[in-house]
């Protein structure tokens, strides 16, 4: 943010930016810094506009010739799509473009992930099946070469109160965090909604009083439970399996969550990084299909970055990542672009351009390409 006399930035602007490395603790302001400088004198903030990506920056993995390394869809008809062919190239980042209400959930979620559910209830018993929040089965012809699939999509999940950043990941298990308490405890309130305050004998820390009497270096289970991802990684950096899974929070941009943190308190694009974390500490094995919905909601570009890192790092262990997604830095990063449009409702539901994102930003009747060719810097 800046100010001077002249409405713009001048000799004696006032420059108010963030800390180089921002660490937010939660229900925390920001720290600002104010100086009377140049702004020429100033390194490029992480606040400044992402500058574009060069052909030689990017990765070149799909080829295009529709062999065998790509999932052929035929006759889609989900929602509002038109009857869509497509091919979607595996082991590699492909992003579904288009403008809201065009069609790219129902390509990538109510097509894609629920045919990939279809054939693997099929394997299971029954009686497993019932299990299962199960989807419906898609309106499509065939769809040839689809791997087991994964959805991260943007919700919270169980709005139990049991549920933290913790237990969501790995960390409870690593640390031998037994919930046996749930820290809140429901008050029923006449003619009110019910709320829920914190324990008159825990005090909202979830563990009675002799579990608090063991500690680590001097700190409870109670005290680890408060402190933040980024805070965390600190203090347990001579434990390698911790810091392990504590680094792949920071690296999907989660590491200002405290590690108790309700679940309930979560963004959905929150939720959706920590689901992501929780896979990437998984041993990757290859040959599964990850579908995510605009997982770069409410990510700063510096955090875009480290996103994009992991979603590439997935790739490169053999999966295809397949993103619903609106961010230019990943579709001018990615592979694959596909754009889904030309508009909304009835007037999408069509494959307007499908390639790499230099082709589809010079493609004609995408309503995409102009973005996109602005971003890569090429000529539409």
């Amino acid at each position: 943010m800046s100010h001077s006399g002249r409405g713009g930035c001048g000799p004696s602007s006032v420059i108010l930016s963030e800390a180089k490395e921002p660490r937010l603790c939660h229900a925390s302001f920001a720290s600002l810094r104010m100086t009377e400088a140049p702004v020429s004198n100033h390194p490029r903030p992480l606040t400044d506009p992402p500058m574009a990506i060069t052909e030689d920056q990017r990765p070149s993995r799909a080829t295009g010739d529709g062999g065998p390394g790509f999932v052929h869809v035929r006759g889609a008809r989900e929602h509002n799509l038109k009857n869509v062919d497509v091919d979607i190239p595996r082991d590699a980042l492909v992003a579904f473009t288009g403008i809201s209400g065009s069609g790219k959930s129902s390509l990538a979620f109510g097509t894609l992930y629920a045919e990939a559910q279809r054939r693997y209830l099929e394997s299971v018993s029954p009686y497993a099946r019932r299990l299962f929040d199960q989807m419906s089965v898609p309106d499509v012809d065939t769809i040839h070469g689809l791997p087991p699939a994964v959805a991260l999509q943007q919700q919270r999940g169980s709005p139990s109160t049991r549920s933290s950043v913790g237990s969501v990941t790995t960390l409870s298990n690593l640390l031998r965090i037994l919930y046996s308490r749930e820290g809140f405890v429901e008050v029923e309130l006449l003619f009110l909604p019910t709320v829920y305050a914190p324990c008159p004998v825990c005090h909202g820390s979830r563990y009675n009083a002799k579990t608090l009497e063991v500690h680590y270096r001097g700190k409870s289970v109670a005290d680890v439970l408060g402190m933040t991802v980024a805070a965390a990684r600190e203090f347990f950096r001579d434990e390698p399996r911790v810091c392990r899974a504590l680094d792949v929070l920071q690296e999907v941009g989660v590491g200002y969550l405290r590690l108790g943190q309700p679940a309930t308190e979560l963004s959905g694009g929150e939720a959706q990084r920590i689901k992501l974390a929780t896979e990437l500490q998984r041993i990757q094995r290859g040959d599964a299909l990850y579908i995510l919905d605009e997982p770069t909601t409410g990510l700063h570009a510096a955090d875009v970055e480290r996103l994009m890192a992991q979603l590439h790092g997935l790739v490169d262990a053999g999966n295809t990542m397949v993103v619903v997604e609106h961010e230019m830095r990943i579709v001018a990063g990615g592979d694959w672009v596909i754009d889904i449009g030309p508009g909304a409702g009835e007037e999408g539901g069509r494959v307007v351009a499908a390639g790499t994102p230099t082709e589809v930003a010079r493609a004609k009747g995408s309503r995409t390409a102009p973005y996109l060719a602005r971003f890569l810097s090429v000529t539409a």
